[in-house]
């Protein structure tokens, strides 16, 4: 029923199609087809929109979801996802050569999460509408692009500036996603969904460690080479495997009453607004915990080098690879809610033994880590697991209220958290996330 609400009820599709494409329409439409382009133009078109075979969709015959195509997407969202974390070993360096405050290089940080949340909400409900293939390639491209700007800048403000935008375009991951919501038959939607969300904790874990050694043996500067690499690497990958998937389309829907939708989705989906709440504390206990963590291992008594900070990204992987095998044995099987109270406890749990131990021994900050990757993802799985039944026509519309809540999350945990840790260090930021 609710579905029907945001897919305007009252007309049918086939009605609005009809009431859409006029005589006069078809005419204008055709002649512009038909319109001589320029040559450059017409052969950028030609390559963008011709598609390998692995790519072509045939609705006689479509791909099905192997788990191939379940590793691409999972590959593709690690390496993209990637580019919102490269920054946080190394916000001393980065502090050190545009000569700020480490407050003020933490602002990086804060700015690449603020990006993300504005594309979340701006751009990701767009997967409702667009063919997702073009869409995907076309964002990857064009944040590829900007990236080169981040290898070469000299000046903090433009460094700054660039992090917001490439932070904004960097929602592949949430587009993703929903998409597996899509294919994955429902009795494997959680472990399916599992191995994207894996990818995505990787993502960031790779991230922190990459950017450590790197930054640790040569120019921090190399990461953000390294990270270029990656995306056109993965950009590359998609436009040969991934298939053109058709268009949601849903009827009568521009784009300013399609983000309306959203508000109404939270109004109408109890369901959504107590996963969006937990996600938005799950991130913000996250986020804070990695982005002071850096602060307090680079500080006495510890003083270790970026590459022993970045080390630390090693020790969830054990955690995340074996997601989808508890996704499958645990959230498959149970009530979602009942694996998110799970992963919630676990991190209370951890965020405790770090706050309280972490200054004397880095035992401390061990656990946490452990205890906030393993139950963080639990909970975010079964989340996913959760809404993805939710109206199935507008994945994307409710991954984005999702996704704004989580990543708003992730931005408070990061500004409130190097503002607590500046003002009292780590038991002040690690007490109010505890609370």
């Amino acid at each position: 029923m609710a579905c029907k609400e945001i897919n305007s009820p009252g007309k049918s599709s086939e009605d609005e199609k009809n009431a859409d494409i006029t005589p006069s329409n078809e005419d204008e439409a055709s002649a512009e087809a038909n319109e001589p382009q320029p040559p450059r133009l017409s052969l950028f078109r030609k390559t963008w929109e011709w598609k390998p075979k692995p790519a072509r969709y045939d609705p006689d015959d479509p791909p099905k979801f192997s788990l191939s195509l379940n590793l691409l997407f999972s590959f593709a969202t690690t390496f993209t996802v990637a580019n919102l974390y490269y920054n946080q070993a190394i916000l001393n360096r980065i502090a050190d050569t545009f000569d700020v405050t480490f407050e003020k290089a933490a602002s990086i940080a804060t700015l690449m999460q603020a990006g993300y949340a504005a594309g979340l909400l701006l751009i990701c409900p767009l997967g409702d509408i667009f063919l997702r293939r073009p869409f995907i390639l076309g964002l990857i491209a064009f944040t590829a692009t900007l990236w080169l700007g981040l290898c070469l800048t000299a000046s903090f403000e433009v460094f700054a500036a660039l992090s917001f935008i490439c932070g904004m375009t960097t929602v592949t991951p949430q587009l993703m996603l929903p998409l597996v919501g899509d294919l994955a038959p429902p009795h494997r939607r959680a472990s399916s969904l599992s191995i994207v969300v894996s990818g995505l904790a990787l993502g960031m874990l790779i991230a922190r460690l990459l950017s450590g050694i790197v930054a640790n043996y040569t120019d921090w500067r190399n990461i953000y080479w390294v990270g270029l690499g990656a995306q056109y690497l993965t950009l590359a990958l998609l436009y040969v495997f991934l298939p053109d998937y058709p268009s949601k389309n849903p009827e009568g829907l521009n784009y300013f009453r399609m983000l309306w939708s959203i508000v109404h989705i939270l109004f109408t989906e109890p369901l959504l607004v107590q996963a969006s709440l937990l996600s938005f504390l799950i991130s913000a206990v996250f986020t804070s915990y990695w982005t002071t963590l850096s602060f307090l291992l680079s500080s006495p008594p510890y003083n270790y080098s970026p590459a022993a900070i970045g080390l630390f990204g090693l020790i969830g992987a054990a955690v995340i690879c074996s997601a989808p095998i508890y996704s499958r044995l645990l959230v498959d099987r149970v009530v979602p809610l009942f694996s998110a109270v799970v992963g919630l406890a676990a991190e209370l749990a951890g965020v405790a033994v770090g706050t309280f131990v972490g200054t004397r021994s880095v035992a401390g900050p061990v656990v946490q880590a452990v205890a906030i990757d393993l139950g963080g993802q639990c909970a975010q799985i079964a989340n996913r697991a959760a809404i993805y039944g939710i109206l199935p026509r507008a994945r994307n519309r409710v991954n984005t209220a999702y996704m704004v809540a989580s990543f708003l999350g992730q931005l408070t945990g990061t500004s409130v958290g190097n503002r607590l840790y500046a003002e009292g260090g780590w038991v002040y930021s690690g007490s109010c996330s505890s609370e």
